[in-house]
């Protein structure tokens, strides 16, 4: 027994000094192999099964190295193993887990801290991420500083873009790509897109400088790596309006094919949000690529988000209803207090022509979220109006306390009310505005409320309504308003002039005395440069059109007599071959089967074709036997190429310019010598 355990012993030893040298050499799988045999022999040895840990995790497998931490519980407790139960629960992907792992462990090491940071990161818990990080930083000291700085800068950049917080000069230099890309990021949640680019730019060129530098590096891995930054160029490029630009760089991104299911859905989300509700089918193959498995663990949850919307958003343009409607309620559950599902579902209900039904909808999620209820209640004012009811949308509107007084609103009431012809209610408006912000400046007084004495909005709303009731004829009421905007500004010559305007149609006494109050012709300075005034182009348009009409009455005051001018027509061209001494025909304008004396086509004749015929028969002579081809028969129309053609030098008129002198005749004496003829010639 005593040799049986020395040999086991000494095998056991020859053993570790095995995985000893294999760890050392990174050949994990040899090392995997002897830990094995090691736990063969002991299999509750800790430090085999430690080992036996790590061989699975360097071969990258999680899910069975986690499988032998739960299985020996007993042996590996959370003292011994912590760190590696985490970790493999975090690259599965259980990151709740993985942070209960991490809070358990008695004692928090650095390898248990740099983990923490990643897993706070992921549960997108920035703020205890950064403290972490900080942490960090302050408190080590060896190689990995510079992937500590990186991952600072990824949690402010994605404080500044998810949570739109400013962010804070952290001081760091931007000596690598990883840290320009994220001070990009950063910079692009505050909407510096142009600094942005520049920053990006920057980081192509140190990333090219820094992988130009390893020989095994190829261009395509340059590319590859690149093509997040390209990514992010794209997506400022769209920002700024330049969709083609981004959109040729997005489609250059996917051909190369990176590896990053993460970037592929981004991009490809960002090409469908560019096309719209045009080029449907594009959209289509690119949302395939934004459901690829891995894709919920790369991205942020507004990120997915937005996906989603997205595709709920396809879903309508492309007509599948039922899909569109899924999707929305899908996300009405996940997000409750959300807009974007329920406007989404109204506007489906919309193409189907259920307008009734969809602002109902918004109407029932308006009043379970108040919170939200000033946008719920522009779109369904929007909808009223597409139905024709603008009287209903302006309730409805009204009905918006947080906006009922601000310009832009009392500007579209006002302008709603006036297509209706409602002119009361518009004036009501202006008057329900007015009054609001003089009980506001009142309270200002008293230091409760924000806004100035006199204010410029308020001036503003006064100066409109007096305009608005002046052009609707409603004068006594815009006298008011110019008396009260006189007073607050005794100077203002326009609002004066205004205000004498209106009294001169109502009270023309009250009119002159307020006239008094007009600047004299000798106080104003107009300071007007005449010479440039009457050489500007309205006034030289006005001397033109002035002496025009001075002409034509100086004309007429001349007296009618002078003849115009008469153009001078065109003479119209004649043919070639016209001769004015001969009548030309009368019936030339006619077609040629319409006129009298048009005989018809010959029939009869037959080409001269060598081989036709009867056998031994010949056709040599049968144009010599015709008798309508003799010297006596009279000529007809002339046949091109034949001996009879006329030369051009001729004085032959065509049929179309003359006709023919005894064409009937001519018609009746061939008949008879054809008779003639033929006997004389049998």
């Amino acid at each position: 027994k005593m040799a049986a355990a020395a040999g086991a012993a000494a095998a056991a030893a020859g053993l570790w000094s095995e995985v000893n040298r294999c760890g050392q050499n990174g050949d994990f799988a040899r090392a995997l192999k002897s830990v094995n045999k090691i736990l063969q022999i002991n299999k509750d040895d800790v430090t085999a099964l430690q080992c036996k840990v790590v061989c699975l995790i360097q071969n990258g497998n999680f899910k069975e190295a986690l499988g032998v931490i739960n299985t020996h519980t007993k042996v590996l407790t959370s003292d011994v193993i912590a760190f590696e139960k985490a970790y493999c629960e975090y690259r599965l992907n259980r990151i709740e887990s993985a942070l209960k792992t991490i809070q358990s462990a008695s004692q928090q090491t650095d390898k248990l801290k740099e983990l923490y940071g990643q897993v706070l990161y992921r549960l997108e818990r920035y703020d205890d991420c950064l403290a972490a990080y900080r942490d960090l930083i302050r408190n080590s000291q060896d190689e990995y500083e510079e992937e500590r700085k990186t991952n600072l800068s990824a949690v402010v950049a994605a404080q500044s873009t998810w949570e739109k917080v400013v962010p804070e000069d952290l001081g760091l230099r931007e000596a690598t790509y990883e840290l320009c890309y994220n001070s990009a990021c950063a910079l692009i949640g505050q909407g510096k897109l142009n600094e942005a680019m520049k920053k990006l730019q920057k980081a192509e060129e140190l990333c090219r400088q820094s992988l130009s530098e390893d020989s095994d590096v190829t261009e395509e891995d340059i590319e590859a790596e690149l093509a997040i930054i390209h990514g992010q160029m794209a997506y400022i490029m769209q920002l700024q309006g330049r969709t083609e630009d981004a959109l040729q760089l997005y489609n250059q991104i996917i051909k190369l094919k990176p590896t990053d299911v993460g970037l592929l859905a981004v991009i490809a989300n960002n090409i469908i949000t560019i096309n719209k509700d045009q080029n449907v089918f594009d959209s289509k193959k690119k949302v395939k690529l934004t459901n690829a498995e891995g894709v919920e663990h790369k991205l942020s949850k507004k990120q997915l988000q937005a996906i989603e919307f997205n595709k709920a958003l396809l879903a309508m343009y492309t007509n599948q209803a039922d899909q569109c409607r899924k999707l929305s309620a899908s996300l009405q559950s996940q997000s409750p207090e959300h807009l974007l599902p329920v406007l989404i579902q109204a506007a489906q209900l919309c193409r189907e022509k259920q307008h009734a039904k969809a602002v109902g909808l918004l109407q029932d999620f308006a009043d379970q979220h108040p919170a939200n209820a000033a946008e719920i209640k522009l779109t369904m004012a929007q909808l009223k109006i597409a139905q024709g009811s603008v009287t209903k949308a302006c309730m409805i509107l009204k009905s918006i306390e947080e906006l009922q007084h601000k310009p832009g609103m009392v500007s579209a009431l006002v302008t709603m009310y006036s297509h209706e012809e409602d002119i009361d209610s518009a004036i009501e408006v202006f008057t329900q505005a007015i009054q609001w912000y003089q009980q506001y400046q009142a309270r200002t007084n008293h230091g409760c409320c924000v806004f100035q004495p006199k204010s410029p909005v308020h001036l503003s709303l006064i100066r409109e309504a007096a305009n608005f009731k002046l052009k609707h004829g409603r004068k006594k009421e815009a006298i008011s308003d110019l008396e009260e905007l006189w007073k607050q500004n005794p100077k203002d010559v326009h609002t004066l002039a205004q205000l004498i305007s209106a009294y001169s149609l109502v009270d023309p006494e009250k009119a002159k005395v307020l006239s008094k109050h007009l600047p004299s012709s000798d106080t104003m300075s107009l300071k007007v440069d005449v010479d440039a005034l009457e050489n500007s182009h309205g006034a030289t348009y006005v001397r033109k059109k002035a002496a025009k009409l001075t002409g034509d009455n100086q004309q007429k005051e001349q007296g009618q007599g002078e003849v115009k001018k008469k153009k001078k027509k065109k003479k119209g061209k004649l043919p070639k071959n016209y001769d004015p001494k001969v009548t030309p025909d009368p019936e030339r304008w006619l077609p040629m089967r319409e006129r009298s004396y048009y005989r018809g086509r010959k029939k009869g004749k037959k080409k001269e074709q060598v081989g036709k015929g009867t056998q031994g028969s010949t056709t040599t002579g049968s144009s010599e036997l015709d008798a309508s081809r003799t010297a006596s028969s009279p000529p007809t129309s002339p046949r091109p190429g034949s001996g009879a053609a006329v030369s051009a030098t001729s004085n032959v008129i065509p049929p179309r310019h003359q006709k023919p002198a005894g064409a009937p005749a001519t018609k009746k004496k061939q008949q008879q010598k054809k008779k003639k003829g033929a006997k004389g010639g049998w």
